[in-house]
């Protein structure tokens, strides 16, 4: 009988409860037993694994390279998917080979040209692939002057942290004043330039923000699949236009996304996000890991978490293609279960209610046709 795998992702993103979901209902009917550790009890992924563990807070990085070759020591890790701490953890990859477990995870090098959006625009222009223009700013005379560059050249400017994932940050400059209209509806992305410019000179010291053109739709977000050779084994876009979601395998986006992976050796799980400057696309950013929506591939019968654990494993799923590609869709989201917390103390009056059947798990969003298309507020570098 096939021994089970077990696999471990640590302090990741709640929708990782679909790649979860994908292992577990793997092609090769391979049982798989699911490991997670976070810092915030309520996160999903804790009630979505088979065994979980709270995450130490205040750990340098070396420190919790520790707590994760322990992790992977004691719980019998054999692919481990770093989220926290992934740079010092690939640093660390011989160490974690030595106790049995393979990091699904790119080399340092990769992660550590992709860290820093500057370095890897930089990089990425140097090997070939389009960027949108961009500047580092730091003070508030060097964001006037960028946009202003940005405004001559015909562009409206957005400015997000250089380092920095899941679009955290990210603001589109406005000439506007302030007013009711950014007090009504859901909050905006849209600043005013004079209360940004007023922030940086009341802050207590530099930023390091990269500002750029608003990039347009569409938005691919292709999902690779390398092995350490440095080959891509897949490739696929997903596309979003508003609400519309759809699937691509067109070269104009594949063709730059290999070219990335390949040259910078992002081995395993990646992401790289195209958007539209003018007529053609430019890069928008590069995930060392993998996507939020990497599940959102089911619809096209490919099993990525699945193909990427082989790999680690050392059991290559060689070149894959999706065998077609599904109908355009909408993301809806839906209810997981969390953990049981522990009774607080209670008035006698008061009754703690009876704890809520587990919820079954969601599996991947189902393949709806949007309405029309509406527009993205915050459309632009958004990483």
């Amino acid at each position: 009988m096939t021994s089970r795998v077990r696999v471990w992702l640590n302090r990741t993103y709640a929708e990782n409860v679909f790649f979860m979901d994908q292992l577990r209902r793997n092609p090769d009917a391979r049982a798989v037993e699911i490991h997670a550790t976070h810092g915030d009890p309520d996160s999903p992924v804790l009630a979505a694994a088979d065994t979980a563990d709270l995450e130490p807070e205040g750990l340098s990085p070396a420190a919790y390279v520790e707590f994760a070759l322990d992790q992977c020591a004691r719980r019998g890790i054999d692919v481990f998917v770093p989220r926290l701490h992934q740079a010092a953890i690939v640093a660390h990859r011989a160490e974690f080979e030595a106790v049995g477990t393979a990091l699904l995870a790119p080399s340092p090098e990769a992660v550590a040209v992709f860290h820093d959006k500057v370095i890897a625009y930089e990089a990425v222009r140097a090997a070939g692939v389009p960027v949108p223009p961009w500047w580092r700013v730091r003070t508030a005379a060097e964001l006037v002057r960028a946009v202003e560059e940005l405004e001559e050249l015909g562009h409206r400017a957005c400015f997000k942290p250089a380092a920095g994932a899941g679009g955290v940050g990210f603001r589109v400059v406005t000439r506007d004043a302030f007013s009711m209209v950014q007090l009504s509806g859901f909050p905006s992305p849209y600043v005013p330039l004079d209360l940004v410019v007023q922030a940086l000179r009341s802050a207590q010291g530099p930023v390091d923000w990269l500002v750029m053109p608003r990039l347009e739709q569409p938005e691919v977000s292709v999902d690779l699949l390398t092995g350490p050779d440095n080959r891509v084994r897949l490739a696929v876009g997903r596309t979003k236009n508003g609400r519309r979601r759809g699937f691509t395998l067109h070269e104009q986006w594949l063709g730059p996304a290999r070219r990335i992976a390949e040259t910078f050796g992002l081995h395993h799980l990646s992401n790289v996000q195209f958007r539209m400057y003018g007529d053609r696309p430019v890069l928008m950013d590069v995930n060392t890991r993998p996507a939020g929506g990497l599940h959102q591939l089911s619809l096209c019968g490919v099993n990525a978490p699945w193909a990427a654990v082989r790999l680690a494993l050392g059991d290559d799923p060689g070149e894959m293609e999706p065998p077609f590609l599904g109908q355009d869709y909408s993301v809806v989201s839906g209810p997981r279960p969390l953990r049981p917390v522990p009774v607080p103390h209670q008035r006698a009056d008061h009754a703690w209610p009876a704890a809520p059947p587990v919820l079954a798990a969601a599996g991947p969003a189902a393949p709806l046709v949007a309405p029309a298309t509406a527009p993205d507020p915050a459309a632009g570098a958004s990483a």
